[in-house]
C-alpha cells in the first residue's frame, strides 16, 4: 500500500493557495495538508474578531499570510503581520492569533524527532 504525504488537495494541477480555504462569519476554517509525528502543513482562515488563544508547541512554526492581517503574539512580542509577509514562533515559546482583519495563513510546524 502507498503512503499518502500530501492530503484534501488535488494532485497535479496547478492551484492558488489562497482559495484552498474560504472564509466563514464567525469561525477560523482549517484544512491539513500533512501530518506526521514530526510535521504538520495547515491551511486557516480566520473571520474577523477571530483568533487561536496562547499556545506552546514543541516544534517551530512558521506563518506565512495569504491574505489579511493578522496580530501574532509571541512571548511577550506582538507581531503585525499583512498578507506576503512570513513570521517564525519558536518551539516552546507561548504564541497566539487574532484576526484583525479576517486572514488566511499557511502553518508549518516542524519538531524535533
Amino acid at each position: 500500500m502507498e503512503q499518502v504525504l500530501i492530503k484534501n488537495i488535488p494532485f497535479s494541477q496547478a492551484l492558488v493557495m489562497k482559495d484552498l480555504v474560504e472564509y466563514k462569519e464567525g469561525t477560523v476554517i482549517s484544512r491539513t495538508i500533512a501530518q506526521r509525528k514530526d510535521l504538520s502543513v495547515t491551511l486557516f482562515a480566520f473571520d474577523k474578531g477571530e483568533g487561536i488563544s496562547s499556545h506552546s508547541a514543541s516544534g517551530d512554526a512558521l506563518v506565512y499570510i495569504m491574505d489579511g492581517t493578522a496580530e501574532i503574539t509571541i512571548g511577550e512580542e506582538k507581531v503585525l503581520a499583512k498578507a506576503g509577509e512570513v513570521v517564525v514562533m519558536p518551539a516552546n515559546i507561548p504564541h497566539a492569533l487574532d484576526a484583525v482583519e479576517r486572514f488566511k495563513m499557511f502553518l508549518v510546524v516542524i519538531k524535533p524527532q
